[in-house]
């Protein structure tokens, strides 16, 4: 079978860099293998020499020992470029199960905050598994995932979608920028405690900063310390003045407590800002022309800082807490006053690069989103950039269900409005009711997130999105199914309410809703529901399996009619075949018996209860 272009795209890179991974992991083993000779050579050599009394032997074995050390440093440097192209590799591998929908292949990243229970989330698959939000993991930061999470779940304005689809216009070709976001950005990966604690820290009022004695104590004390050492033992002085300063030391650290849990709040914190920075860098360094790119550059240097630079600042002053675990700790503390100097350091970093730090991970959160919505709209080519208009209605040509894979999706020609008309969706079982309704909601979602739509062309105007599909009973909480459709139905009537007030539109999606109850009563209750949604000037699309939903009068006339249906085989008995087409007009068969019969259940005979469905369809 021929690959698309993305695939293709993937699976030649995918190929390179396993090849290059297999051999930088060859010449690692290698330069193992001259690590350990030259370590055997540097001590066997200067041994010889000294037990033989051979100067130049161990000089040799010298020269030995530093060979050893710049393998050591090649060594760790080979290592690194091993575990970046192993990660360049697997985040490619990943672009061909996201292609295929191989969603056991598929990494699953989100926040690990407990998702929102949020009703539209849950019957669209915007979240978890198999959902839109696993389709768009390539965020490895916390902000990164909380920012598209964010995205999915609340509508932007046209403008900044507009800004939105420009800007992923401009990163969907850029895929070698992408990976190197990706590859910057999974340092910070699992790292969520950290980036909590470091944002907290950021904004925590200095200590040390308000005490101005004990800084200039810390500083001068050491020295004092040190040269009093140096001074007695060269036998310029008898007095041990050392024994004061020392004294000093020990109660400047009775008093600085306080330094210690600054420092002990940047420990593991390096790999963290190590990332961060890095993908500052990228964002800085890249020359992009779209708007919104470019507002998110200036608010990675604004202030006058640049962030990448202050990130790193931080880093290394991360890197000098780290000496606090080091078994030679005690020494550094009592003599140096080693957290006095690291405290102090973070925060003056504090005062000066303090406030800006949310800002920072915020904008990086939103260039990891915008860079996800570009892959997807990298990876699939045929689809459309929505347009966002003024009329109030929904109009799609080849529309198709994001998460299905590119072989199996049918696309569909949809349209909902204007206000006081609605789509009635009616067919057979397994037809694809649900999945055209889910589609219908899923590209509106990614379309107000400002990414592509999968469509040839989607128009819609700006909306709110009010859905019930998958409503659910709660048993510990004594709620039965019929109770949760008329709680969730009466939270659209209210969101419906809520935007005709404040001259917005509304867009329901209602899939067999009442089914909780006797049909005539569910009849009448879900005529009331859809001639109150249509009152409000709310637009939508309902699908239901009761062809008679639309014999009243006025729902008649706001109703646009159209079905799936099934083809039947020609032998008795034959299996049923959906092409999944959307076609005008009410549904005009049913297949529940014929579905009883293929699975092996008892029943009548399907053509007495065929006949059956007949009479009660004609009255």
């Amino acid at each position: 079978m021929e690959l698309s272009q993305p695939e293709a795209i993937y699976q030649e890179r995918v190929n390179r860099f396993a090849a290059a991974r297999d051999q930088v992991a060859a010449r690692w083993s290698q330069v193992a293998n001259w690590r350990l000779l030259l370590l055997l050579a540097a001590g066997l050599t200067a041994a010889f020499g000294w037990w033989r009394a051979i100067t130049p032997l161990i000089w040799l074995g010298g020269v030995f020992l530093v060979g050893f050390l710049g393998l050591v440093a090649y060594h760790n440097r080979l290592r690194d470029r091993r575990d970046r192209l192993a990660l360049r590799h697997d985040i490619n591998a990943e672009g061909l199960a996201r292609l295929r929908r191989d969603w056991e292949a598929l990494p699953l990243r989100r926040p690990p905050d407990p998702p929102p229970n949020d009703p539209v989330a849950r019957d669209l698959d915007l979240l978890g598994p198999a959902s839109l939000q696993h389709l768009l993991g390539t965020p490895r930061t916390p902000a990164g995932l909380r920012t598209m999470q964010h995205w999915l779940l609340h509508a932007a304005a046209p403008d900044s979608v507009q800004a939105r689809q420009a800007a992923t216009i401009e990163l969907a070709p850029q895929i070698d920028l992408r990976d190197d976001l990706a590859t910057s950005g999974n340092n910070a990966a699992g790292l969520e405690r950290a980036f909590h604690d470091l944002r907290m820290w950021a904004i925590t009022p200095p200590w040390l900063q308000h005490q101005p004695l004990l800084r200039w104590l810390a500083r001068i004390s050491p020295i004092a310390l040190l040269l009093s050492i140096a001074l007695e033992s060269a036998g310029l002085i008898d007095i041990p003045l050392w024994l004061v300063f020392l004294t000093l030391n020990l109660l400047l650290n009775l008093l600085g407590r306080h330094t210690l849990q600054t420092q002990s709040r940047l420990l593991d914190r390096r790999d963290l800002l190590v990332a961060y920075s890095e993908l500052c860098t990228l964002a800085n360094s890249a020359d992009w022309r779209a708007d919104e790119l470019r507002r998110l550059q200036e608010r990675l240097r604004a202030g006058g800082l640049r962030a990448e630079q202050q990130l790193a600042r931080l880093g290394r002053i991360a890197v000098m807490a780290e000496y606090s675990r080091s078994i030679l700790f005690p020494i550094l503390q009592f003599i140096l006053l080693w957290s006095y100097h690291v405290c102090d350091l973070a925060e003056r970093w504090q005062l000066t690069a303090g406030d800006h730090l949310e800002d920072w991970l915020e904008t990086l959160g939103e260039i990891e989103a915008l860079a996800a919505l570009a892959t997807l709209r990298h990876d699939h080519p045929a689809w459309c950039t929505p347009e966002m208009i003024g009329a109030p209605e929904i109009r799609a040509t080849a529309l198709g269900h994001p998460l299905l894979p590119p072989d199996r999706c049918v696309p569909n020609d949809v349209v909902i409005g204007p206000p006081g008309g609605f789509l009635l969706i009616t067919g057979s079982n397994m037809a694809g009711k649900s999945t055209l309704m889910r589609a219908i909601g899923v590209n509106t979602v990614l379309a107000q997130a400002g990414g592509p739509a999968c469509a040839a062309r989607l128009q819609l105007p700006p909306l709110s999105l009010a859905t019930s599909m998958r409503v659910q009973d709660s048993l510990a909480q004594g709620v039965s199914y019929f109770m949760a459709e008329l709680r969730r139905l009466k939270a659209i009537v209210d969101q419906a309410e809520a935007a005709a007030a404040a001259g917005q539109i509304c867009c329901y999606l209602l899939d067999e809703i009442l089914q909780g109850t006797n049909s005539t009563e569910r009849q009448i209750a879900a005529r009331r529901v859809i001639r109150h949604l249509i009152g409000l000037g709310a637009v939508g699309a309902v699908s239901t399996h009761d062809l008679s939903l639309a014999d009243v009068d006025d729902l008649a006339a706001a109703a646009s009619l159209a079905h799936l249906g099934e083809q039947v085989g020609d032998t008795p008995g034959g299996e049923l075949h959906f092409d999944y087409k959307l076609r005008p007009g009410l549904a005009p068969t049913t297949n529940a018996l014929r579905l009883m019969a293929l699975v092996g259940l008892p029943g009548d005979d399907l053509v007495s209860g065929n006949r059956d469905i007949s009479r009660l369809k004609n009255g």
